[in-house]
């Protein structure tokens, strides 16, 4: 899986990572996990007449002194379908942003 991994956060990071996610992206049914959208305006080649499989997402994985970004782009409804593929290129650059921003506003310095 390609992803991108944050590692090392301390108890206070890892508490303000998770605040941060849960006012900002969709919470996921397992604990630590949540989605963040991929706007309709960036869906890939993929994605594109796949309607019903829609919305897609990026997961991320919040661990007890990680987070995890993944660059696989999934659909809410169905888990095997060719419109689920890695990010492109302006996808990976809007996880990227979120990432980025995420990191600042917190003040993570993990």
């Amino acid at each position: 899986m390609r992803q991108l991994l944050i590692d090392g956060l301390s108890i206070e990071e890892q508490a303000n990572i998770d605040s941060y996610l849960k006012r900002t992206v969709k919470s996921a049914s397992i604990a630590g996990m949540f989605w963040l959208a991929v706007p309709d305006d960036l869906l890939g080649p993929a994605q594109l007449g796949h309607g019903d499989c829609g919305p897609f997402y990026f997961g991320i994985e919040l661990g007890r002194n990680s987070v995890a970004f993944e660059f696989l782009v999934r659909s809410e409804s169905n888990l095997h379908c060719s419109c689920i593929c890695y990010a492109t290129d302006a996808q990976r650059d809007h996880l990227l942003r979120f990432v980025d921003r995420m990191l600042k506003e917190e003040k993570i310095k993990a």
